[in-house]
């Protein structure tokens, strides 16, 4: 048979989920050195984080290997089914699971094990690979990973190089050109500088995983983490070094700091220099402007000893030293206290603050009462900017710094930087903003992030080093010149408006006791919204949705928070900003932003207790396993299994007589392993059976006359010589439907025993014309397998396949409409409906005067690679004018599973497993809860949850309705070494048969019709005790594989006077094609025990066929 990846990750009700696993193992050997260390636990923030994919159809433990050895990593970690991460050790916090954690099979090899929800299956190799940190470059020594601050940068310089081609050589080069004696580089792609390691920045063991950008050979830190550098190691952490400064003066800074007092304090003398106060910067420009240097590592003293020349110096924010001979106009005394930041570089002293400069002058020289040299005053209007790129405009001063920065790249300091130098910088780089700060600073970005805002220009005050009459804003205040007007986003916060009925709940854990709060995963790398991810949780019925990482999206119902155990954590946990929204927050590691939907909920289902669940009850103990079932038009039911099966190893073909519950044992010749079975429209209503396993076996073409009736037993037996009557092509898992005009079409299938596609269709009886090629069976094998047929009342005829639909003309069977993908899962469109993504599927009533369009109703499936089950139906009307798929919500997962159209016009969903594929040994957890859906309820509220049983049906199991109104159901077949080989029937009773009303009882004389007849006569056996008197026809099922081949609901018109009563036939072909019916009268909903009619009669004349020896024909 055909193999499929199997998965173990299954949901059970409502989305709730438990493990089930099956043996996986891992390869005994893998390539070169590596081996297996076990299965481990990914952390928040991940275990690995270096490099990493994910592949939904062909992850295994080899690929994943060979991902990370071509990354240069010797650890590689394989989890959920299809991502695979690799790094150079384990982030801490990492700890060895159990085994069983790990029991996701691979989506490339479903014998491999793939870790498990945040499990990760490790593998480590002892060879020396790339990539490495680099050892040293440019005078700069490899020092170690280090973390970032724990307040801030651990180096607060940025370099403002390009990530995009980001080298250990180009981050030395540009720190070392900027006068740092440290370098960082982090996350693959960014430089930082210092003199100091600030902020609480400190040795790590893990984290510097990350190559690169500009060389994939050597590491570029991690997140959070640095490759850090040192010149000529010249920085200790029990020293400050010397720091080689503009000018060429090389400026000790304190080696040894003088008694530290209780507190910072302002020295009265510095040297030579005596304190003159605080005062303001100067009006458009500097203070002191004949000289300025910053460092990380700033004091007084290093301040004076670099202005020296000068009369004046004052320190700035900390870090900022000026020099001057004269203050420039507008600087003025300022109180002492507004100077009252610590020096960078020596936290016992004052170095002014924002916008106020500590100052001393030489030798007790005080400033003199009005400014000189002042230069010439701007006006309040700011100059006009020149010089700037094509398109881009000053856009004002705007506030940085209030909740970090507006802009997030920033360019090395200029001392000639001015707005035009600034913007054409960022233009070169690819940005389309830039900003001025603080005179010598340039920021670029796309957008303004953080809240920045526009305030008043006069803010925005210092003049720029490089065109004076310019301002290249101040302190926290920045000049914007951008191309077009700047887009602005607020600081990041979780969205709580503009996303219709969704109402954000709050930050929830994810990953508790290694489950996932809200099953179905989805990722938007690089874009995700919240609308992004809560509109396509909407567009699928979930009520609940949960962002995460930044671009990862969850989608379940608000129940999974409780069963899951779930709980609300604080806001600050949450902090990852959305990948495509920058204002909005996207959950963090292992937590969701959450939200409900509280609008018009998108399901109602009905959980009845009593009568209106139904029930299951045994009927009998079988003698074989089936794999198809149909009831023949004498009551009986024809069970079918395939080769192999059971304790006697049968090929084994048995009618049941439902009057004695006793089997009488029937004979086929070839496997009937996943063959299709119809009834014929001839005068007998024999049963067809085509295809089959292997060999002969797939030419079958088999023919079972039924005869006998309730309690006396039939004759006749299956008849079957391939050497006389066998199909053109070999057809595995094949379908077959009777068309318009009597003739048996048959579509797709294998050649058998697992081999290539079978990618055509073709007719019975022979025409005389050879099978037609079909592209779309081609190209959607092999997940097309059983397709769904159904003959459409505007004469067409109906397929649907895997994940796609059409309509075929009837004689040219040339495709006349492609209908819309049906919808698979919210996570993955190509979610399909057919074998071995198995669904079920039937057509929905159609009602006199059959005006309205046909619908067709498709229930579960599942996925390719992880094989999650669907929870959903879908429905279309394949003939209206603008034709779309309705989807709904199933109150749980299923695959394999049946449905079987009942006479009150609604339908039984049952059987199936809660995840996996069709196929031996590949589905997990069977499915025991039944479902009744009802078409006449609005869309959402048309399901009912009905009875349990408790038998499990799944891989070969059927569903029929019988003509006394129950639904027997049989098979089960999985070999998944847990649940056997089922050999129980069960019938389901539906609510109609345990109300307590009185059932109907009737005669009916005519039972064969012709299309349009009218006024057919049958007569009640009393009046009418429940309501209206209506008659339903259901077309003549056999089941197999979740395909009901022949299903059809019809109610045609019906007129009673007392306990006469008369139906008209449909009117054609296209409504009922010609074909065995069961014939139900319902009174009130109530059903009496049905009969078969038949309608069309035999127009391709099938009872004379076919002419062979080994075939009886009954004629026409």
């Amino acid at each position: 048979m055909k193999t499929f990846p199997a998965r173990t990750l299954v949901s059970s009700f409502v989305l709730s989920s438990f493990p089930l696993t099956l043996a996986l193992s891992v390869p005994t050997t893998l390539p070169g050195h590596w081996s297996y260390q076990g299965c481990w636990t990914d952390v928040p923030g991940r275990t690995f984080s270096g490099a990493s994919y994910a592949d939904g159809t062909n992850m295994t433990i080899e690929n994943c290997i060979s991902y990370c050895t071509s990354k240069g990593f010797p650890y590689a970690g394989t989890e959920y089914s299809q991502e695979c991460w690799c790094d150079s050790g384990y982030a801490s916090g990492a700890t060895q699971a159990a085994e069983s954690d790990c029991n996701m099979a691979c989506t490339g090899d479903d014998t491999e094990p793939c870790g498990g929800p945040s499990r990760l299956s490790v593998f480590h190799t002892t060879d020396v690979l790339g990539p490495q940190p680099n050892p040293g470059v440019n005078g700069y020594v490899y020092m170690g990973c280090y973390a970032e601050g724990t307040t801030g940068r651990a180096l607060t310089y940025g370099a403002g190089l390009s990530g995009s081609d980001l080298t250990v050589e180009k981050c030395t080069a540009a720190c070392h050109a900027a006068n740092y004696i440290l370098a960082g580089v982090e996350y693959g792609g960014e430089c930082y500088c210092g003199n100091t390691i600030a902020n609480g920045g400190a040795p790590a063991t893990s984290g510097c995983s990350m190559t690169c950008n500009g060389n994939s050979s050597e590491l570029c830190g991690g997140p959070n983490r640095l490759n850090m550098y040192n010149y000529q190691n010249q920085y200790s952490a029990s020293s400050t070094p010397t720091a080689t400064l503009p000018g060429n003066t090389d400026v000790a800074v304190s080696t040894t700091p003088a008694a530290t007092p209780t507190g910072p304090s302002q020295p009265a003398t510095v040297g030579n220099y005596v304190w003159n106060g605080c005062r303001t910067e100067a009006t458009n420009i500097r203070a002191l402007s004949d000289a300025t240097f910053a460092a990380d590592t700033m004091t007084l003293e290093a301040c004076q000893s670099f202005c020296s020349a000068y009369t004046y110096f004052g320190t700035e924010y900390a870090r900022e030293c000026y020099c001057g001979n004269s203050f420039n106009a507008g600087s003025v005394p300022a109180p002492d206290t507004d100077c009252n930041f610590p020096c960078a570089g020596d936290g016992s002293e004052y170095c002014g603050a924002g916008n106020r400069l500590s100052v001393y002058g030489k030798n007790g020289t005080a400033p003199a009462s009005s400014t000189s040299s002042a230069p010439a005053t701007t006006t309040s209007s700011s100059p006009v900017v020149t010089g700037l790129p094509a398109g881009w405009t000053a856009q004002g001063c705007w506030i940085d710094g209030l909740q970090g920065r507006i802009l997030p790249d920033q360019l090395p300091d200029s001392q000639s930087n001015s707005p035009a130098e600034c913007a054409n910088a960022c233009a070169a780089a690819g940005y389309i903003i830039s900003g001025t700060e603080y005179g010598v600073q340039c920021f670029c970005g796309n957008a303004i992030y953080n809240g920045g805002a526009k305030t008043a220009d006069s803010d925005c005050n210092m003049a720029c080093p490089g065109d004076a009459t310019q301002t290249c804003g101040a302190g926290n205040r920045l000049n914007i010149v951008s191309k077009g007007t700047p887009q602005a986003y607020a600081p990041p916060a979780p969205q709580t408006g503009g996303l219709g009925d969704w109402t954000y709940q709050g930050c929830v854990e994810d990953n508790l006791n290694q489950k996932r709060t809200f099953f179905w995963q989805l990722y938007f790398p690089g874009n995700m919204t919240p609308a992004m991810c809560l509109d396509r949780c909407a567009k699928y019925g979930y009520m609940a949705a949960g962002l995460e990482y930044g671009d990862e999206c969850y989608c379940g119902d608000p129940a999974n928070m409780e069963t899951s155990g779930a709980t609300f954590r604080p806001e600050s946990e949450c902090n990852v900003v959305c990948a495509g929204n920058a204002s909005a927050i996207c959950g963090g590691g292992s937590r969701l932003s959450t939200y409900f939907w509280t609008g018009t909920p998108f399901y109602s289902w009905d959980f009845p207790t009593d009568y209106r669940a139904g029930k299951y009850e045994l009927l009998v103990w079988g003698v074989n396993t089936p794999l198809i079932t149909q009831e023949s038009i004498t009551g009986k039911v024809t069970l079918l299994s395939k080769g192999a099966t059971g304790p006697g190893n049968e090929t084994g073909a048995y009618e049941l007589d439902l009057a004695t519950l006793t089997f009488r044992t029937l004979h086929i010749k070839t496997d009937v392993f996943c063959a299709a079975s119809v009834t014929l429209p001839d005068k007998v209503g024999r049963q067809l059976n085509v295809g089959g396993w292997a060999g002969d076996a797939t030419y079958g073409t088999r023919l079972y006359w039924p005869d006998g009736s309730p309690g006396v037993p039939g004759t006749h037996d299956w008849q079957e010589n391939v050497n006389e009557l066998k199909l053109q092509a070999g057809r595995w898992y094949p379908s077959v439907m009777v068309m318009t005009n009597g003739s048996i079409l048959v579509v797709g299938g294998l050649i058998g025993s697992n081999d290539a596609a079978t990618p055509s269709l073709e007719i019975l009886p022979y025409t005389g014309t050879p099978p037609l090629y079909m592209e779309w069976l081609d190209r959607t094998h092999p997940n097309n397998l059983y397709p769904f047929l159904a003959v459409l009342p505007g004469g067409g005829i109906f397929v649907q396949y895997w994940n796609e639909a059409r309509i075929l003309d009837p004689v040219t069977f040339a495709t006349t409409k492609v209908l819309p993908n049906p919808p698979g899962a919210v996570n993955d469109d190509l979610g399909g409906r057919t074998y071995p993504l198995e669904g079920t599927a039937v057509l929905l009533p159609q009602r006199w005067p059959y005006s309205d369009p046909l619908g067709v109703l498709i229930c579960g499936g599942s996925t390719i690679g992880p094989g999650n089950a669907l929870d959903n139906c879908v429905s279309i009307e394949p003939e209206a004018e603008n034709p779309t798929w309705t989807i709904e919500r199933m109150p749980s997962f299923r695959v394999m599973s049946c449905m079987a159209p009942l006479p009150d016009g609604t339908y039984l969903i049952a059987n199936g497993a809660l995840h996996g594929v069709a196929g031996f040994g590949l589905g997990v957890g069977p499915n025991l809860n039944a479902l009744l859906y009802d078409p006449t309820k609005p869309v959402g509220s048309r399901i009912t949850v009905a009875a349990n049983t408790t038998i499990a049906r799944m891989y070969h199991s059927e569903a029929i309705t019988l003509l006394d109104g129950r639904v027997l159901i049989s098979g089960s077949d999985p070999q998944d070494g847990v649940n056997p080989e089922e050999y129980r029937l069960e019938v389901f009773l539906p609510p109609y048969l345990l109300s307590g009303k009185p059932r109907p009882t009737f005669q009916l004389a005519n039972r064969d019709w012709a299309w349009g007849q009218t006024g057919i006569p049958f007569t009640l056996g009393g009046p009418a005790q429940n309501g209206a008197i209506t008659v339903t026809l259901l077309g003549s099922v056999a089941s197999t594989h979740g395909n009901s081949m022949g299903a059809r609901t019809i109610m045609p018109r019906v007129s009673c006077a007392g306990t006469a009563c008369t139906v008209d036939a449909p009117p054609g072909a296209t409504i009922a094609p010609p074909g065995w019916y069961q014939f139900f009268v319902l009174d009130g909903g109530v059903p009496a025990v049905g009969v078969y009619v038949r309608i069309g009669g035999d127009v391709a004349k099938l009872g004379n066929w076919p002419q062979y020896p080994d075939f009886s024909t009954p004629g026409v």
